[in-house]
């Protein structure tokens, strides 16, 4: 039976715990759903909520997708560079569905689960565009099971309100900068630590050096004559 209900967990077959939250960390009913949203206590993945306003979605807009699309990639960039000094960002996206439990949602998959934690704790006390950040640890561990796979192939017919993710993607260019520069600075992190650590133990040893006593030579003993 413990087997059964572990091959089961976060499904639909699941009768206690959300599918949705467990494969996507919201659900549209929120706090009233039927079933159990499990939220993680440990995870290489935050969420801020709501996040990206984006203005294609502002009846007053009138910005062409050419602007759009800038306007999204600044977005994008100075997010990452932010989140990025908490470790090493393997996948960061953005939805562009405009359900409100979806609508600008940022999604952040660190190398290190303890990266995802020091900034959910940073993040919520900061604010973002005049706005206060809700964030938190989302049990999404692969993005490509939440996304609409339909939206990708342009064939989803629910729009931005379908229940799975819709992501809005920052220009190829961009997104090959920020990735390949964030590996180049983790290279040039890891040298600078290995230089200060050969620093520290060249130093250390020069120490040594200077507090060892000197084993100094014993006067010569005078020679003992034996008596016959």
């Amino acid at each position: 039976m413990a087997e059964y209900l572990a091959s089961i967990y976060g499904t639909e077959k699941d009768k206690v715990n959300c599918s949705f939250y467990f494969k996507i960390g919201a659900c549209r009913h929120g706090d009233r759903c039927s079933r159990k949203h499990v939220k993680p206590t440990f995870s290489q993945t935050l969420l801020i909520a709501n996040m990206y306003k984006n203005p294609a979605h502002d009846i007053n807009n009138r910005m062409n997708e050419a602007q759009l699309q800038n306007d999204f990639d600044l977005f994008y960039e100075d997010v990452f560079i932010e989140l990025a000094k908490y470790g090493e960002i393997e996948e960061m996206v953005v939805c562009d569905n405009v359900g409100d439990h979806l609508v600008g949602n940022v999604y952040c998959q660190f190398r290190l689960e303890e990266s995802a934690g020091n900034a959910v704790t940073s993040l919520n006390n900061r604010f973002y565009a005049g706005r206060p950040l809700y964030t938190e640890l989302s049990p999404v561990t692969d993005f490509r099971e939440a996304c609409c796979r339909q939206h990708e192939t342009s064939e989803c017919n629910r729009s931005g309100f379908c229940n799975f993710m819709h992501l809005k993607h920052p220009s190829r260019q961009l997104r090959r900068e920020l990735y390949e520069g964030q590996r180049m600075d983790i290279r040039e992190k890891r040298r600078e630590e290995m230089r200060r650590e050969d620093d520290e133990r060249r130093s250390r040893d020069r120490d040594f050096q200077h507090e060892r006593p000197d084993f100094k030579c014993s006067p010569e003993r005078p020679e003992i004559k034996q008596e016959y």
